[in-house]
């Protein structure tokens, strides 16, 4: 059991490991693109557009695992 927790725990690793580099990308363009001469309005209009799908990513992703953890009688009572 102890072996099927920690495998849960590497992806749930890597997950949050790609969502912060999503994060950090969307960052690293908005500078990009404020050195190119946008303005810092649109940039961060930008941004927030960008950062939504990751955020419901990592909802997603939490809601998945709270499910995974619920006991069996409990996941069929809420479908």
């Amino acid at each position: 059991m102890s072996a099927k927790k920690s495998g849960k725990s590497a992806s749930q690793k890597a997950i949050t490991f790609l969502l912060i580099l999503q994060t950090i990308l969307i960052g690293v363009n908005a500078e990009n693109r404020l050195q190119q001469g946008d303005s810092a309005i649109e940039v961060l209009m930008w941004m927030i557009n960008q950062c939504i799908p990751v955020l419901k990513q990592a909802r997603s992703l939490q809601e998945k695992q709270k499910k995974s953890l619920l006991p069996t009688h409990r996941r069929s009572e809420e479908q």
